[in-house]
């Protein structure tokens, strides 16, 4: 079974039994939590899509842990000048195991 959830403002796809990186959730390792805002779920050739939200769908997760991805890099510059600009991000996430995808 698959299913679209938003996370963070991002729309994330799982399936069950699945490790998904997803954006920071405050929260501790071990607990389980549960994603409300379904946007669409798939069983097979029958998907079943929200009209915002799938009405009853829930998908039920645990934190397996938190970390930081690979750092992007930005580097900006102007020809024929010495202007040259560099900057860096790490961005926070949370891996999540996938347990149980309800409707």
């Amino acid at each position: 079974m698959r299913a679209i959830v938003e996370s963070g403002k991002k729309q994330i796809a799982v399936e069950t039994n699945a490790r998904v990186k997803v954006p920071l959730i405050n929260a501790e390792v071990g607990k389980e939590i549960s994603f409300d805002k379904v946007l669409m779920i798939s069983e097979g050739d029958s998907p079943i899509i929200g009209k915002p939200y799938v009405n009853g769908a829930t998908v039920t997760a645990e934190i397996v842990s938190h970390g930081r991805l690979d750092k992007v890099e930005v580097f900006k510059f102007k020809k024929r000048t010495k202007y040259r600009k560099m900057k860096g991000h790490k961005q926070d996430y949370t891996e999540i195991l996938v347990k149980k995808i309800s409707h």
